[in-house]
């Protein structure tokens, strides 16, 4: 008996505990809801048919082929806004958010494929934008279009593009390959840091040998000039040793003849002076 009290008692806790979570739980999601009031949610559903039936394919024609963006760079903004309005009602405050929803069209057309198919919409208010988004279905993978009015009576269109869906496998092979795009500039940038501090040791050692190839360069110039003027040297000597000679020799024999020698024998030279004239 006491046993199975306590345990009515475990399970009258476990069925309280349960329904108040429940009830934290309703509380939240019911916060959390976005309420708008029924002008506001006429918008929305009104942004929400313009969007599909009128942006879509109109811009889609970019993705699809049936319009070309070529064709309307010779225009200027407003002149793109007024065929736009003209031809489609597309009623926006500058020609440049059709330029750039065409552009982004064209563009996804090569990741999407054709688009085949709108799928469901959904449409929110932020600030004094009305985002609506809608899944677009290509041939190849599909796409979310972003198409944001101004929150007002006109609903002027103030932006729209195709973004591709990505699987979570895309996006992670993405960002891996991001990953290791930019590890791998970094050990690159980090390698060749390394590379000019290794230099740092290698540039002395260089500049040395090419001031020792230098000096030796010098030096053996500096020998070869010092044997050249050492031969000069020896030469004029060896000249100037035989010029005294001969002046010797004529000076004795101009004595020997003045005192009637015959030769000059027993002349002896002690030394030669010059005399002022």
């Amino acid at each position: 008996m006491a046993q199975s009290r306590k345990g009515d008692g475990r399970m009258k806790r476990f069925r309280a505990f349960a329904c108040m979570l429940l009830c934290t739980l309703s509380l939240a999601a019911c916060g959390s809801a976005e309420t708008y009031t029924t002008y506001e949610q006429q918008k929305l559903d009104y942004a929400q048919m313009v969007a599909a039936e009128s942006i879509i394919p109109v811009l889609g024609g970019f993705t699809n082929g049936s319009l070309v963006t070529s064709d309307y760079e010779e225009y200027t903004r407003d002149e793109v806004e007024a065929i736009f309005y003209n031809q489609y009602s597309i009623n926006t405050q500058d020609g440049q958010v059709i330029l750039s929803g065409m552009n982004s069209f064209a563009k996804a057309a090569a990741e999407i494929g054709r688009i085949e198919n709108v799928g469901d919409t959904e449409a929110r208010i932020d600030g004094k934008q009305i985002i609506v988004s809608v899944l677009i279905h290509g041939t190849t993978r599909d796409a979310e279009a972003e198409i944001i009015f101004s929150n007002d009576g006109f609903l002027n269109l103030e932006s729209a593009a195709l973004n591709p869906s990505y699987t979570k496998t895309e996006l992670l092979g993405k960002a891996g390959l991001n990953t290791l795009l930019g590890m791998g500039t970094v050990f690159v940038v980090l390698i060749l840091i390394c590379l000019i501090i290794s230099c740092f040791g290698v540039i002395p050692k260089l500049q040395k040998m090419a001031a020792d190839k230098k000096a030796a360069k010098e030096k053996k110039n500096t020998s070869g000039i010092d044997n050249a003027v050492a031969q000069i040297t020896e030469q004029e000597e060896s000249t100037d040793v035989s010029d005294d000679l001969e002046l010797v020799a004529v000076i004795a024999a101009a004595i020997a003849a003045s005192e009637g020698a015959a030769s000059t024998d027993g002349f002896v030279v002690r030394s030669i002076r010059r005399r002022n004239a």
